[in-house]
C-alpha cells in the first residue's frame, strides 16, 4: 500500500494524465481543496450536470455507483466526487460496495474521494488501508496533503511573486512567513496585496511591514528573538505591541516557553549524540514546524546547561505568577523578559 505526497501528485498530473481514482486526505484544507478543484476542473465545470457529480456525507452509494458507471455526455471523461463518506461507521455491506466501486471505476470516469472534515489514518486505519488498496488496484493514487514546510512556503511565495511580475528573494519570503504565519490562504492573500502595492518592482521587508497583517504568534517569536539577542529595548517594544493587539498574556508566555523547551530538547539530544531528526520524531513536530528544532539548535550556541536551567525556572515562576490572578500581568511579563536577558548575558539569576 503506497501513499504519495504533494510533489508526487504534481508530477503524476503532468506525466500520467488523469487517473481513475484519487483519494485526497491530510491536514491541509487549502491543499486538499486546491487539488480537488485542479483535478475536477480539468474534466468538467461544476455546472455540467452530465459530466460532474458531487455526493456528500450520508448519500446513497447507489447514486454514486450510477453516476460513475454512466457514460460521459459530449465529453471524453466525467468527474464524480464523494466527500467525507463515513466509511468507518457504515455497514459491512456498504463498505464492501464502496471498495468494489473504487475497483471498478471505468476509464471514462475519475472518482475523487475527498476527506475534508473527516479524520483519516493511513498508517493504522484498517478500513482506510482497504480503500487505498482498492484504489491502487485500479491504477489510482491516495494522496496525503499535509502542511507545507517553511522552505516550501517561501518557494511558493517567490514563484508566486514572479508570476505576478514582481521579484521576491528567499530572505524576504522567509520574513513574510515569519510575519504573517504559515497559513497558505493568508500568505496567498498577503502576496496579492504586496504585488499590487509594488506593481512590477522588488518586494522588500519594508513593504511587508507597511502592507501585511501580522500574526500574534509571529510577533511573539520576534519577542523571543529579541530576548535571545539580549535586546531589551526591542523586546519591551514588542511586548507593547502585543498588549496593544490584546494578545493573551498566557499566549505570550507559552510561546516564549516553547522556544526554550525546544532548546532543552535539542540540548538533551546532543548530549546523547542523537540527530535533530530524533527530536522531531520523538516529540511529534509536524512538517511545517520542523524548522523550530533547527532554530533551537542555532539558539543553543548562546546557551549552556546552567543558563538554560535558570531560564526554564524563570518561565515556570512566571507561569505561577500569571495564574495567581495578579492584576499586573504586563509587569510580570516585563520582569520575565529582563530576567531572561540577564541570565543569557550573565549566566546567573537576578533573584
Amino acid at each position: 500500500m503506497a501513499v504519495i505526497f504533494e510533489e508526487s501528485l504534481k508530477k503524476s498530473l503532468k506525466s500520467d494524465g488523469l487517473l481513475p481514482v484519487y483519494i485526497l486526505f491530510g491536514e491541509d484544507a487549502y491543499l486538499k481543496t486546491h487539488y480537488l478543484n485542479k483535478i475536477s476542473k480539468s474534466i468538467a465545470d461544476s455546472d455540467d450536470v452530465f459530466n460532474y457529480s458531487k455526493f456528500v456525507t450520508g448519500c446513497d452509494l447507489q447514486g454514486v455507483y450510477d453516476a460513475v458507471m454512466q457514460m460521459p455526455m459530449m465529453s471524453d471523461r466525467k468527474c464524480v466526487i464523494l466527500n467525507d463518506y463515513d466509511f468507518e461507521h457504515c455497514s459491512k455491506a456498504e463498505f464492501d460496495r464502496l471498495t468494489e466501486l473504487i475497483s471498478a471505476v471505468p476509464k471514462e470516469c475519475t472518482l475523487i474521494l475527498y476527506f475534508d472534515s473527516m479524520e483519516t489514518d493511513h498508517k493504522k486505519g484498517a478500513k482506510f488501508k482497504n480503500l487505498i488498496s482498492a484504489c491502487e488496484k485500479n491504477g489510482g493514487v491516495a494522496v496525503c496533503l499535509n502542511h507545507r514546510g517553511k522552505s516550501e512556503l517561501v518557494k511558493m511565495l517567490c514563484d508566486g511573486a514572479a508570476k505576478r511580475g514582481c521579484k521576491m528573494d528567499f530572505s524576504t519570503g522567509n520574513y513574510l512567513v515569519e510575519t504573517a504565519g504559515e497559513d497558505i490562504n493568508l500568505l496567498s492573500s498577503e502576496l496579492t496585496k504586496l504585488c499590487a502595492f509594488v506593481r512590477e518592482g522588488v518586494i522588500t521587508k519594508a513593504d511587508i511591514d507597511e502592507v501585511c497583517t501580522k500574526t500574534a504568534e509571529a510577533d511573539i517569536f520576534k519577542l523571543s528573538d529579541f530576548i535571545l539577542s539580549q535586546n531589551s529595548t526591542e523586546a519591551l517594544k514588542m511586548l507593547d505591541e502585543l498588549f496593544f493587539m490584546r494578545t493573551e498574556p498566557m499566549s505570550v508566555l507559552y510561546t516564549v516557553s516553547g522556544v526554550f523547551t525546544d532548546m532543552y530538547r535539542v540540548f538533551c539530544a546532543k548530549a546523547q549524540s542523537l540527530p535533530l531528526s530524533n527530536v522531531i520524531k520523538s516529540f511529534g513536530y509536524p512538517k511545517n514546524k520542523e524548522f523550530l528544532v533547527e532554530k533551537a539548535s542555532k539558539n543553543l550556541r548562546k546557551m549552556d546547561f546552567e543558563k538554560l536551567q535558570l531560564c526554564l525556572e524563570t518561565l515556570v515562576s512566571t507561569d505561577r505568577k500569571l495564574k495567581s490572578f495578579s492584576s499586573n500581568q504586563r509587569g510580570i511579563l516585563e520582569e520575565m523578559i529582563i530576567k531572561l536577558i540577564y541570565i543569557i548575558g550573565e549566566g546567573k539569576s537576578l533573584d
